[in-house]
């Protein structure tokens, strides 16, 4: 191989000083790396033709980068982008992408450009208040995993993760929803609470004495560099996949997923490869005026016309099936309650416009600045107190009005659908299941740890989004009403009903689960503070 030319070999020298301590030191010319490999047998059999052996392995060392993600060990840089913009924000993503020729030209899957990555996406982070590795990650990581080293992997008693990205990006993902008992990676440092965006290597003498008291662990690799790890050399046997293997692996599809990915945050709907980010940075000025001027529409023209307008700006929705009729008590001045799952908090407005008829929403906490540009008028608050609760809604039924009601109390943005709270099926004699479907192609309008009051903003902003709104059949509710049956039954049937429309699953998870998971807390919004991420406390009930 040609040696570099001179201005490239100074750069990468000049970076590796900066952030490795010493020189970077390349192959000379004619020279042989077999000296750097150590004598572990190589293997050339891959998955599925070494299932058994490594199905049949007491400890399976997977090479992370290479050996089960589909992308290259180059690819890690959109891992790194999501790091930079959802725990950083948009002007760190910022640095990142400039800094993305530099990255080319120094080798963007070598060490040195991984150190360069993880300074700029980590570097100034609070430690204590990093949760993307838990929340966001997760989700990027479980699409990248090849369904055949999945497969090879999964048989194996006892899985020792290794992967040059640091550990804290990984282990929440490895250990959570791929079952891996030890994952090995670089820590990175923290000075005062603050990570200081260097990595340092992880000491692995425990482990390795491990391996050899086994003497029987085999290695599962999609990189030569992968054999000089000291965990390699401790393999009895390494199967190598090759570059070629894995052009045609496929995707792991989401009914084999060891887990069900219900939950994950962030604001990205897209992955962040260097092309997309760049598209996005381009896209935002254009998207924030063409934002505006679409809530200006939908704030100021009827529904009937600002449909079609809308539409021709991206922003669509679309009606399956038919518009419910008037409810069997209408003429005794009743209202009609909806029962719909949650996926934004503009949910009720679309409602709204299906049914080209003012609605009432109810929910558990709006931000002051989504109320003021909601187009169906004031919401409803709820207390989370039961009687309370039952109260106002029976109220507004009495009056006559269309009350929209999201009972999983929170939003889901994968097919799942959250425990239905019961206290709908004892407000009305029947409700009418509403199945609601959200495609966005740039921004996710939810968060979990960020500000819930830019939610709507997010979603106007993005280049194409529709909505889908499905009308299910009436679910009488009066044996609960009448207590002949629970709540909890009724609620259950049109959950399952809903499911069954939308081809969800059905969860018993709550709110609290999904704030736990994604925000270390249970989610409660102060009064004083709705633009806020939720802090810690206690849910009434």
């Amino acid at each position: 191989m040609a040696k570099k030319k001179l201005p490239q070999r100074l750069f990468s020298t000049l970076l590796s000083l900066i952030f490795q301590g010493r020189p970077w030191l390349s192959s000379s010319k004619g020279g042989s790396t077999a000296a750097a490999f150590p004598s572990t047998p190589l293997q050339r059999q891959h998955p599925p033709m070494a299932n058994d052996r490594l199905a049949a392995a007491r400890t399976l060392v997977v090479d992370v980068d290479g050996g089960l993600l589909r992308s290259s060990p180059s690819g890690l840089f959109p891992y790194f982008m999501l790091v930079a913009l959802e725990a950083g924000g948009f002007l760190r993503g910022a640095v990142l992408l400039l800094l993305y020729p530099l990255l080319c030209c120094v080798g963007i899957g070598g060490v040195l450009a991984l150190r360069v990555m993880a300074m700029a996406a980590f570097c100034g982070l609070r430690e204590s208040r990093f949760r993307a590795g838990r929340a966001v990650l997760p989700k990027w990581f479980m699409e990248d995993v090849a369904a055949e080293a999945f497969e090879a992997i999964r048989g194996a008693k006892r899985r020792v993760c290794v992967t040059n990205m640091p550990r804290v990006m990984v282990e929440g993902f490895l250990r959570e929803y791929l079952g891996a008992d030890v994952v090995v990676g670089r820590r990175m440092k923290v000075l005062c609470g603050f990570y200081t965006g260097l990595m340092e290597e992880e000491e692995v003498a425990l482990e390795k004495k491990k391996i050899m008291l086994e003497s029987d662990a085999v290695g599962l690799s999609g990189s030569l560099e992968f054999l000089q790890h000291p965990l390699s050399r401790c393999c009895k046997e390494v199967y190598h996949v090759t570059q070629e293997d894995k052009a045609g692996w496929q995707a792991l599809p989401r009914a084999k997923y060891p887990k069900a990915m219900v939950f994950h945050d962030g604001r990205l709907a897209l992955r962040p490869t260097a092309g997309s980010t760049l598209a996005m940075f381009m896209w935002l000025p254009i998207g924030a005026a063409l934002g505006a001027a679409r809530l200006a529409v939908a704030l100021t023209v009827p529904y009937r016309y600002s449909t079609p307008i809308l539409a021709a700006t991206g922003m669509s929705w679309r009606l399956k099936g038919e518009r419910p009729g008037p409810p069997p008590g209408h003429g005794r001045g009743r209202g009609q309650l909806f029962v719909c799952n949650h996926r934004t908090l503009i949910d009720p407005v679309y409602v709204s416009v299906a049914l080209d008829r003012q609605v009432r929403a109810v929910s558990y906490s709006l931000s002051r600045l989504s109320e003021l540009i909601s187009p169906i008028g004031r919401t409803v608050r709820l207390t989370r107190d039961r009687d309370s609760d039952g109260r106002a809604m029976a109220r507004l039924l009495d009056r006559g009005d269309l009350v929209v009601v999201c009972p999983e109390g929170t939003t889901c943005r994968e097919p799942y659908l959250l425990r239905f709270s019961p206290l709908f099926a004892e407000l009305s004699d029947d409700v009418v299941p509403v199945g609601i479907a959200v495609e966005t192609s740039m921004f996710y309008a939810t968060t979990a740890g960020g500000f819930k009051c830019l939610d709507p903003l997010y979603y106007m902003v993005n280049p194409r989004m529709c909505y889908t709104v499905q009308f299910l059949e009436r679910v009488r509710t009066t044996a609960a009403m009448g207590r002949e049956v629970p709540s909890t039954d009724l609620a259950n049937l049109v959950q399952r009903k809903m499911g069954e429309a939308l081809g969800y699953g059905c969860t018993m998870l709550t709110r609290k689960d999904k704030y736990l998971m994604l925000a270390g807390n249970d989610g409660v919004v102060r009064a004083s503070d709705k633009c806020s991420a939720p802090p810690g406390g206690r849910i009434a009930h």
